[in-house]
């Protein structure tokens, strides 16, 4: 599955990431690197499917 990222530099000089396709899927990091890893693992939260839904169906 390919998700765009997004990558900009803030205001106070961190990374900011997010994934447009994924409502409120955001990160950062102090580097352009840890920015992109911190999205990937946000990216992985957001499609794990939840367990308390999951559960109840």
């Amino acid at each position: 599955m390919n998700i765009q990222i997004v990558l900009e530099r803030g205001d106070d000089g961190f990374f900011v990431a997010h994934a447009p396709a994924l409502k409120s899927c955001w990160s950062q990091g102090k580097t352009r690197e840890e920015a992109l890893q911190n999205i990937c693992e946000a990216i992985e939260s957001y499609l794990e499917p939840d367990e308390a839904i999951a559960v109840s169906a």
